[in-house]
């Protein structure tokens, strides 16, 4: 997983609320376990027509939202099944923050995992945010000082919970985080065998 500190993007506003996963990556994707290749996918239904012509109307097929790295979006994000596969599409797309006024807590937990920080908001600071989207100017998110600056000099500070920040700034996911202990569960698993040969 790719370490997180500063990041600097022209947002993207998604002014619908009750995104469901579905609606992030519909159901027909998720035959694949791999990370990669969903980007393409994400947002299917909105982004492109019956015959797979993108929707020239969606703001993701529009410059320069169409490499944004921040998305602004509404309250209840991420709601619905728990698929993984849709921080994987976001992450895929280019995302690595999500900024809305509450998140499914399933969805909220996978993007931390996924390397994505999640940023919780008042809808007030998300209208202010999305203004900035709507002139097509950058914002700019600091984990480590857990602060939103934009152009008007006045930066917005969020929480984040601790865990999850010391594991996005270092790049840890699941894996990573029990690595960290491999001298531990090898130091274990040496002590077992002469306990309890037989086990092995």
């Amino acid at each position: 997983m790719e370490k997180f500190n500063t990041l600097k993007s022209i947002p993207a506003y998604l002014p619908i609320v009750n995104v469901d996963t579905d609606m992030i990556i519909p159901k027909q994707f998720l035959k694949t376990i791999k990370r990669t290749g969903l980007g393409k996918s994400l947002f299917f239904e909105m982004r492109y027509d019956d015959a797979g012509n993108p929707i020239q109307s969606f703001i993701l097929n529009q410059e320069p939202f169409n490499k944004s790295k921040i998305l602004i979006a509404e309250k209840n994000f991420g709601c619905g099944s728990s698929r993984e596969h849709a921080p994987w599409a976001l992450l895929d797309f280019g995302f690595k923050v999500v900024i809305a006024p509450s998140f499914a807590d399933i969805f909220f937990n996978n993007c931390s995992k996924n390397g994505i920080l999640a940023i919780v908001l008042p809808e007030e600071k998300i209208k202010e945010l999305a203004e900035f989207s709507k002139n097509k100017k950058e914002i700019e998110v600091n984990l480590e000082e857990q602060k939103i600056t934009k152009g008007d000099n006045q930066p917005i500070e969020f929480n984040v919970d601790a865990f999850q920040k010391d594991c996005l700034i270092h790049g840890l996911d699941d894996i990573g985080i029990t690595l960290k202990k491999s001298e531990n569960i090898t130091k274990f698993i040496s002590n077992q065998k002469t306990r309890t040969p037989w086990l092995f």
